[in-house]
């Protein structure tokens, strides 16, 4: 990195972020990844170790893998951690106090998989998948129809889970609202084919999720911040879009900013990609320009290759961030979310605020099978 490039980074990074009760040191995020570590859903030493690291090398704000929040289909692997249980929230409580004495901001993302559940599967095996309307992303049959009890259930286990994360000592929260998931599937119109009050019009799609965010918002104090991450496309379904146009973005914004989200993570597959026709603001970008809120961008930052190829064993190389600076002087977003580069190297965000570049480690999709 030249020294021009090095100063700009430090400049645009570097910089304290604070919202309600909530202080990151600089506007560097890492971005929740499912690792799958956690042995009957409870996180270990090596999960707080493998949090603080990436606290020790300069992140400022954690945010988690997705955990399970209290519902029996909510889940579908037992090796993914959970938000509930005595077992759980002790791993949990060691893995906040690690990262906070390395100096760093942590929120758990909760989560709730919805009609992509595998049947069969734990945490609780003879959970049925649910979901908005009983079918699967595809549009298949699958599962069933979430009655009003279910819905209800649901609102309870997001809301419980963000009051523990406030008692066990977490900077805040984060609800998962994206790829496909429960809360997206009722966003979305391809999986939302309900004629009750939480279906039809983009406003109404939002009413479950919005509902979520309000109850979350009334479980915790006034200083506890609730972040909400949110896609356009869905796992299995790229081309996806909950907006085609600003205007729908705003119908579907209002609604959850109202009900008391205070930063939107607009997860994206590459950041630098304009979202609408005729302005080059990415999602992030679109998001905070229509609510107003605070935004989190990511999507293949530092890394020539985005994330579906580690999946397919592909490795990335390491490139630069000026597109991000570029944006960042903007103040197109808040803060930068950083997935797989993180997983390389612990240390990328120091770094990265450093000018050290040259010495950042490339990803192998080999690290996906370890906790470094």
């Amino acid at each position: 990195m030249t020294d021009e490039n090095a100063r700009r980074a430090a400049d645009a990074l570097s910089r304290p972020f604070a919202v309600r009760g909530l202080t990151s040191r600089n506007r560097i995020a890492m971005a929740p990844m499912t690792r799958q570590f956690s042995p009957d859903g409870v996180p270990g030493q090596d999960v707080a170790d493998y949090y603080a690291r990436r606290a020790a090398g300069g992140v400022g704000l954690i945010i988690t893998e997705g955990t399970y929040v209290d519902h029996a289909s909510a889940g579908t692997s037992g090796r993914i951690p959970l938000f509930h249980g005595e077992d759980a929230f002790a791993g949990w409580s060691g893995v906040v106090d690690s990262v906070h004495r390395e100096g760093g901001a942590i929120i758990p993302q909760l989560w709730h998989v919805g009609v992509t559940r595998a049947e069969g599967a734990p945490p609780v095996a003879e959970a049925e998948p649910v979901g908005p309307s009983g079918v699967s992303l595809s549009g298949e049959p699958k599962g069933r129809a979430m009655t009003q009890k279910d819905l209800d259930d649901v609102i309870a286990a997001f809301a419980d889970a963000a009051a523990a994360a406030e008692r066990l000592g977490f900077d805040g929260v984060e609800l998962h609202g994206a790829h496909g998931y429960l809360i997206d599937q009722f966003l979305w119109e391809g999986s939302n084919r309900r004629t009750d009050a939480y279906g039809g019009g983009i406003v109404a799609r939002t009413r479950f999720a919005a509902e979520i965010v309000a109850a979350c918002r009334a479980a915790v104090s006034d200083s506890f911040p609730l972040f909400f991450r949110m896609s356009q496309w869905k796992m299995d379904a790229y081309e996806a879009k909950l907006a085609r146009t600003p205007e729908e973005l705003d119908a579907l914004l209002t609604p959850l900013a109202e009900a008391g989200v205070d930063v939107f993570h607009a997860s994206t597959r590459r950041y630098w990609l304009p979202e609408f026709d005729d302005s080059d603001l990415n999602l992030a970008g679109w998001v905070k320009k229509i609510s107003g809120r605070p935004t989190i961008t990511v999507g293949s930052v530092g890394l020539d290759g985005d994330f579906f190829g580690a999946f397919q064993g592909n490795s990335s190389s390491v490139t630069g961030i000026g597109q991000l600076l570029d944006r960042m002087e903007r103040d197109e977003f808040d803060m930068v979310a950083v997935g797989r580069a993180l997983i390389a190297d612990p240390e990328w965000a120091a770094k990265t605020l450093r000018g050290r570049t040259e010495d950042i480690t490339p990803f192998g999709a080999e690290m996906l099978k370890s906790l470094r």
